[in-house]
């Protein structure tokens, strides 16, 4: 399921994501069209049905992936679909 088209809003990043995705020479474009397709990346089955339900109910969406480096972040868009962050996970 492709959630694309209520994806496409404010997209910001912390430094620390920046950071990691410049060290591993990686652009957040791959991420982030992972994210709008729906491939959550590293989340468990129960985190990736939570995010199946939140493109119903519209509550926030988060991916988990890792830079080839293996620097993980995450990728969260708001439950207002206003806003899409990279962030490693101890900026939260």
């Amino acid at each position: 399921m492709s959630v694309y088209p209520i994806l496409l809003t404010r997209l910001l990043a912390t430094p620390g994501a920046l950071a990691a995705l410049t060290d591993s020479h990686q652009g957040v474009h791959t991420f982030l069209a992972r994210h709008l397709s729906g491939d959550w990346g590293e989340l468990s089955d129960e985190e990736r049905a939570r995010n199946t339900l939140a493109l119903v109910t519209g509550n926030p969406l988060r991916s988990a992936y890792r830079t080839r480096l293996g620097v993980p972040f995450w990728i969260v868009t708001e439950a207002d679909r206003s806003s899409t962050c990279l962030l490693l996970p101890e900026e939260v």
